[in-house]
């Protein structure tokens, strides 16, 4: 990725690129130090042009001409807490789609399918997706939810929950609203059972899913005070490669403590290594990075 650019036109209508200024060491430093500060996630040397890039188009629109004059607007300016927000949107928001990982999502299937028929009578499924950006994996789960009660004759008993950091994100989850290439890959059957046309190559997820998924924004560095227990699965993946390996393993403690007895816990192929959470199981896959919570923590 290039540093950040300003795109200005020369009067004949061809565009042109401006390249603002470099940002020197002690800035990005002092950039750095706030993100982790604020969210936990820590930036790499590598991803210097990344941060001058979002911050650099965010400078742009706004009118600001320097790092260190941003950085004063977001720490104390009258409007900081609104620029934060809109800030954390773009540095936290990533790419994702339905199903992205298919051996994770068969994983719960599986996981909801094995579980004894009356414990799944007696208690609603709750599912809790961590990171969950514009919401195609809580909504992912809450289809894979009934599609497995509905194998196993038995009625919808589940809800979801989505949880980001980003408000905007949240938002737009809430909405439901999808362009169809984040489809791809998805069974046609599914497409036809969830999904139905929007306008300008959008989809919509059918109101039975909506129903049953909620979204909250939440810092993953606020887990302690999360209304959340008792879950019997909470996924997590692609969050903690952000974060430093210390504080990944606090934040997969506290999920931990979320779960009910028997809970599953998905993370994402190699965010946590060389360390087994307490009280959790480790579910044998080589292609998925899972535990379950030992029946005998039950309280």
């Amino acid at each position: 990725m290039t540093a950040a650019h300003s795109t200005l036109s020369d009067g004949s209508g061809i565009w042109s690129l401006r390249r603002l200024p470099e940002m020197d060491e002690a800035q990005f430093q002092q950039w750095r130090t706030l993100l982790e500060h604020r969210t936990g996630m820590t930036l790499t040397a590598e991803r210097k042009s990344f941060l001058e890039t979002n911050l650099g188009i965010r400078m742009r629109e706004i009118g600001c001409g320097s790092y260190q004059a941003y950085y004063e607007k977001v720490v104390s300016g009258p409007e900081a807490v609104v620029e934060w927000a809109i800030l954390v949107d773009r540095l936290t928001v990533q790419e994702t789609r339905f199903l992205r990982d298919p051996d994770a999502f068969r994983l719960v299937s599986d996981y909801i399918l094995t579980r004894p028929r009356e414990a799944l009578r007696r208690r609603p499924l709750e599912a809790w997706s961590v990171g969950c950006s514009t919401g195609e994996e809580p909504y992912t789960l809450a289809m894979l939810l009934n599609e497995s009660m509905t194998q196993l004759e038995l009625p919808p008993l589940f809800g979801v929950t989505g949880s980001d950091i980003s408000k905007p994100a949240i938002d737009k989850a809430k909405r439901g609203l999808f362009n169809a290439r984040k489809l791809i890959g998805m069974d046609d059957e599914l497409k036809a059972r969830y999904f139905r046309p929007a306008e300008r190559n959008t989809v919509e997820i059918v109101d039975s899913i909506r129903q049953r998924v909620c979204f909250t924004r939440l810092n993953v560095l606020d887990l302690k005070q999360a209304p959340m227990h008792g879950m019997n699965i909470i996924f997590c993946q692609n969050l903690l490669i952000y974060f430093r390996r210390w504080r990944r393993r606090e934040i997969v403690k506290r999920l931990a403590e979320r779960l009910a007895p028997g809970g599953l816990l998905v993370l994402g192929q190699g965010e946590l290594t060389d360390w087994q959470p307490p009280g959790l199981q480790r579910v044998p896959s080589e292609n998925v990075l899972a535990w379950i919570r030992r029946q005998s923590d039950e309280e």
